[in-house]
This record gives C-alpha cells, structure tokens and sequence, in this order.
C-alpha cells in the first residue's frame, strides 16, 4: 500500500500534509480504491470552520457517497478548485493533484493523535 511517509493519516483514511499551522487534506489511495471512480466533490466552502471529526464534505462514486470527516480543528483556507470537472484525480493522484482542500488548524496539537504512514499501513 502506498502510504507516503511526511503524511498524518485518520482511521478515517483521510491524509494531512503539516505546513506550519496548515493542513493539506486529501483521502488515501485506500480509500480512493474502495471507492471506485468518483465523479463528484461536495467540498467544504472557505471560511467554514469545522471541529475534528465533523463532516465537511462528501464524495460521490460510481458506487457510493462517502463523507469525508475533519481530520482537525480549523478553518478552511483553500479548496481545490482544479477538481471540478476533473475529480477523477481524487483516483489517479490522489497524494498530489487529488487533494480536496486546506484547513488552517485551530489546536496544533491535534496532530499528535493522528498516525503515521506505518500506523496506518498497519491498520488496512
């Protein structure tokens, strides 16, 4: 499984990129696996803040709507707008070009209860 090692992973299968006190947030390629192809985004808006664990999307496949969970406390500061039309990368890039949006984090220490890459590649 690939799993990169400068990421945070949830139970969730939601990733985290830390740069400072922002959050890149995307869904593993686990996830993206087990959802098939996704054909739509329903993402969070800027501005909107969100505790850790709240909804604050879905994403809709072939098979399935999913929610996408709040991995951490913040608000989010950036969407990934190049995924309308073209969320079929959540499937083929979903580390780099897949991801869904930026949160800037509200309680920095939250990261310190996510997994690592072998955390989490220990859990599949």
């Amino acid at each position: 499984m690939n799993c990169p090692e400068e990421l945070k992973y949830t139970s969730e299968h939601e990733w985290l990129r830390i740069d400072g006190d922002v959050a890149t947030v995307g869904i593993t390629d686990h996830a993206q696996d087990a959802l098939g192809d996704i054909v739509f985004a329903d993402l969070p808006e800027v501005g909107d803040s969100f505790e850790s664990g709240e909804t604050g999307g879905e994403l809709e496949s072939v098979k399935a709507v999913s929610d996408v969970y709040m991995p951490v406390s913040g608000e989010v500061t950036e969407i990934n707008e190049a995924l309308d039309g073209e969320e079929g990368n959540i499937n083929t890039d979903p580390y780099g070009a897949g991801w869904l949006f930026k949160i800037k984090l509200s309680d920095p220490s939250e990261i310190d209860s996510l997994m690592s890459a072998d955390e989490y590649a220990a859990t599949l």
